[in-house]
């Protein structure tokens, strides 16, 4: 039979990976003197990583013959939730102004001094750590940090803003990434 439900259901036994059950732990750099500890709460939103083999176009006697290129790793971007202490908002300010000063236009010479990394967690509906969805970032760093939306008619909302990573790749903790 073509279609039958029951097949179908038997592969979702645990009832299926959940988007909302998930924690983020951001690492801060050491220029970074006061982190925030309270980022894996406040971080509401985040994305399981992307990555991309480009293709490499060989031309042969009028063909092209495709080869893999390298990988590469688009923005990361998560949303926080913002504290009325801002202490998240401040830390990654600080952790930019690190990197470039506002006034200054100067910053850390050495990337390994502004860069860190991230972790990012999916859980189970009982509440353990599932292994296979473990991901860490390496060699992150904050690229853009977004408006903190005001208005006078926003009521019964908590402020958010973005961040933006540039990261240099990331590792899959269930699979080998060599």
């Amino acid at each position: 039979m073509a279609f039958n439900i029951e097949q179908f259901k038997s592969n979702f036994g645990d009832g299926g990976a959940r988007p909302n059950l998930f924690q983020v732990t951001l690492n801060f750099p050491s220029t970074v003197t006061t982190p925030p500890t309270t980022t894996p709460f406040m971080i509401r939103a985040a994305q399981i990583p992307s990555s991309t083999i480009a293709q490499v176009d060989v031309p042969y006697q009028g063909r092209q013959v495709r080869v893999a290129g390298n990988r590469t790793f688009e923005p990361w971007t998560v949303t926080i939730l913002n504290a009325e202490n801002f202490d998240v908002r401040n830390s990654l300010e600080r952790w930019m102004s690190s990197i470039n000063g506002h006034e200054s236009n100067i910053g850390q010479d050495r990337a390994s001094s502004y860069k860190a990394d991230a972790i990012v967690k999916h859980f189970g509906k009982d509440g353990r750590e599932l292994s296979n969805g473990v991901y860490n970032f390496i060699g992150l760093f904050p690229t853009e940090l977004s408006t903190i939306e005001l208005a006078w008619d926003s009521n019964d909302v908590i402020e958010e803003f973005t961040c933006t990573f540039a990261f240099d790749y990331w590792q899959h903790a269930g699979v080998v990434t060599t």
